[in-house]
């Protein structure tokens, strides 16, 4: 109904109603898209699964186009941490780029691990931009039965 009340303006210099709804709507998708923080850090962090069974915890990050030498993996208080940096490559100054959605910089991720855990058995290895760290759990002790006296 309210479009039929807009007199539309075939003058190509001017802003139609339905060019400046559009166009609203493509500056809060573009915003909404981001999370609030995203928007003003410069870092980048990699994809991770958890995976949990009754012996170990497992760790999968992918971390593509990155080096062995690169990456830091460390625990400390029970907090896994992985580390690194993405360097770009040179940059071809004759191209012409239109588009890119690759991410350079350092990033981390922090994962905090349950008590238990045998940190100084922890392996890591870096295959083909997957860094997988398996995470060694003590012998899971079985919970002690209280016997609840009545009075």
């Amino acid at each position: 109904m309210i479009g039929n009340l807009i007199k539309r303006n075939n003058n190509k210099n001017e802003l139609s109603i339905d060019s400046f709804r559009k166009n609203m709507d493509k500056l809060f998708d573009d915003f909404f898209f981001y999370s609030p923080t995203s928007l003003f850090k410069n870092e980048w962090e990699p994809r991770i699964d958890v995976e949990e069974d009754n012996k170990s915890i497992h760790v999968k990050a992918e971390i593509p186009g990155i080096e062995e030498k690169d990456l830091d993996v460390k625990v400390e208080d029970n907090i896994l941490t992985i580390s690194g940096e993405k360097k770009e490559e040179k940059k071809d100054e004759t191209k012409n780029y239109i588009y890119s959605e690759r991410k350079f910089g350092s990033f981390y991720r922090s994962i905090s691990l349950p008590e238990g855990v045998k940190a100084d058995n922890i392996k890591a290895a870096f295959n083909k931009g997957v860094l997988t760290i398996d995470i060694p759990k003590d012998e899971a002790k079985e919970p002690k039965k209280i016997k609840i006296e009545v009075h």
